[in-house]
């Protein structure tokens, strides 16, 4: 009994957030309220299905709209702006490791929050790396790395992703 209690938290987050939540059963409407429900700071938005959330340390501004087969990995807090649209196939990650020894070179795990500004809008398939900001009004580029912060009303594109110009 006392493993299922330790598999309980992981266990309720893949039936509840990436089952249930996530299934194409649930209406798009429907979806922000019942992760707010869960515990996660989250407006009025639009939130796709097939959208993978990694716990309750998650806040969505209003209007934003996160689009199918995005993941977002919370070991730390992840904010998305308000009017912030993520393209198909975003990966938000907030964790990574250390450098181990030869025999174990995933070492300790660090974790750092993301946070992504109020009106950007990330390209498909791009990747933010934990601890980055990116300004509000910035666009990320499809297939784009993001490893930093990035400036406001900007456009960043490559991998790693480079400030190509601004946008005003």
């Amino acid at each position: 009994m006392s493993r299922l209690r330790s598999l309980w938290p992981g266990l309720w987050r893949n039936v509840v957030l990436n089952t249930l939540i996530s299934s194409s059963l649930v209406p798009v409407p429907l979806r922000w309220r019942l992760l707010r429900a869960y515990g996660a700071r989250v407006e009025h938005s639009r939130i796709s299905p097939g959208v993978w959330i990694g716990s309750k340390r998650l806040v969505i501004g209003e209007g934003a709209f996160i689009n199918m087969g995005c993941m977002l990995s919370t070991h730390a807090p992840v904010t998305v702006g308000r009017g912030a649209y993520l393209g198909m196939g975003v990966t938000v990650m907030t964790s990574t490791h250390e450098l181990g020894p030869s025999d174990a070179r995933a070492g300790e795990l660090i974790t750092a929050p993301v946070v992504i500004g109020d009106g950007c809008w990330i390209g498909a398939n791009a990747t933010i790396l934990p601890g980055v900001t990116i300004g509000a009004g910035t666009v990320i580029a499809a297939g784009a790395v993001v490893t930093r912060d990035c400036d406001p009303d900007s456009l960043y594109a490559g991998v790693p992703a480079q400030k190509k110009r601004d946008l005003g």
